[in-house]
């Protein structure tokens, strides 16, 4: 007959009850225009929506939606980040938007992207990545 297999459930998948959590807390503050700050790098993607000041009204990260290990870099994780942020910015009243974006990780363009299918008007699109002028330090000349 053999040994009966166990099939465990991993974690890594978009979780519903962390999803409803994260809608279930919306900020009473309405806002009419804002900005989004969307940070992807190899490992996350944070997203946070703040006030045309800049005071942070609202964030969000891929963990926080229950994607675990290399699941939380990719674009669907992203995408599903951003499609939450947005629903909270609907809830709050929110139809005007600045978006900034900075990093080089692979959930940049589909959190763009749900972003934008989402009827906001888009002022502007602005990326803050820092690049170096000059790069890291050459290597010392060869002695021979």
């Amino acid at each position: 007959m053999g040994k009966k297999r166990i099939v465990k459930e991993k974690g890594g998948g978009l979780s519903p009850e962390m999803k409803n959590r994260a809608l279930s807390r919306i900020p009473k503050k309405k806002l009419s225009s804002g900005i989004i700050f969307i940070r992807a790098t190899y490992n996350n993607t944070r997203i946070a929506f703040t006030d045309p000041k800049g005071n942070v009204i609202m964030w969000s990260s891929s963990g926080n939606l229950g994607f675990k290990g290399a699941k939380k870099a990719t674009p669907f994780a992203a995408s599903k980040v951003a499609e939450l942020i947005t629903d909270k910015a609907k809830a709050i009243g929110v139809r005007e938007l600045d978006i900034q974006i900075k990093g080089v990780g692979g959930g940049r363009e589909s959190a763009l992207r749900s972003i934008g299918s989402k009827n906001f008007i888009i002022n502007s699109i602005k990326d803050t990545t820092p690049v170096p002028y000059n790069g890291p330090r050459p290597k010392k000349p060869r002695r021979v």
